[in-house]
């Protein structure tokens, strides 16, 4: 019977500060009908993953709009103080005054490992010529960019596959983990593995039975691509029991190689530069 590996890396948790959580929870319930399953703070975060076998935790956020960015990413070093294993894709906000300023502070910290755009709430493209020399600095800094680009689970103008390919066109050499498996786009999304060595996908969101997120290529591509996959769990701002779409997984009945690759090899491969 195939198993997760005994430790497992994490690559998509979100950790906010207590208040800031807490107005995500109202907006998710208010603005899509949500009631987000793991209402926990971010220790609370940091405490359950860790009894529950996540050995490394990868986590982000996001400024849901200018004049959040730097207050937030203060927060962000304060934590990674306190939590000396944890890593971050930090805020970033291209309407900032100070934002280039602020992000070559950021790529200072050695366990920063880039940035999250979360275009559907930020409500700019990933081709937004403001986002370009960032883009560049981290390009040189050899840090990430966390995309959430994909339509699924909702969408809006700002997100969707022929944006994300615009921006690759300009950058095809941009280390990028796309969240969601590029729901609900996914073959167009998978298309671009082949040409893009540095493009990752995580899988928060989309092993659900009864989502219209549901991941819909079939095994063959999750084996195919196995080492460009990273386990991701979209912890805790999720609507459902996070054992769930680890349940799904391992009931795909994949090769161990997959499940090795996914929940611990490809995320060290990041973690240690290797990529």
């Amino acid at each position: 019977m195939k198993k997760l590996p005994e430790n497992i890396i994490d690559f998509h948790v979100h950790l906010f500060p207590d208040r800031l959580f807490e107005k995500i929870w109202e907006f998710f319930a208010g603005g899509y009908g949500w009631d987000v399953r793991h209402r926990l703070y971010y220790r609370e975060c940091v405490e359950y993953l860790r009894g529950r076998g996540v050995e490394t935790i990868v986590y982000s956020n996001y400024a849901h709009r200018e004049g959040v960015a730097e207050r937030l990413n203060e927060w962000n070093l304060a934590v990674l103080d306190e939590f000396p294993d944890l890593y971050c894709f930090a805020a970033y906000h291209p309407g900032d005054g100070n934002a280039l300023e602020m992000a070559r502070k950021m790529l200072e910290h050695p366990r920063v490992l880039g940035f999250k755009l979360q275009l559907l709430v930020q409500r700019f493209h990933p081709h937004d010529e403001r986002l370009f020399p960032m883009y560049e600095l981290v390009m040189e800094r050899n840090k990430r960019i966390l995309f959430h680009v994909g339509t699924g689970p909702v969408g809006n103008e700002f997100v969707g596959f022929a944006h994300f390919a615009r921006l690759l066109e300009r950058y095809p050499d941009l280390s990028a983990n796309v969240a969601h498996m590029g729901a609900l786009e996914y073959r167009e999304f998978f298309d671009l593995l082949d040409e893009h060595p540095r493009l990752f996908f995580d899988t928060s969101f989309s092993f659900l039975a009864g989502l219209p997120a549901r991941f819909d290529l079939g095994n063959d591509a999750l084996e195919r691509h196995r080492d460009r996959i990273l386990y991701g769990s979209d912890f805790p701002n999720i609507i459902f029991p996070r054992e769930d779409e680890i349940d799904h997984l391992l009931g795909l009945d994949l090769s161990q190689e997959f499940y090795d690759a996914v929940f611990y090899k490809n995320g060290m491969r990041i973690l240690r530069g290797g990529i």
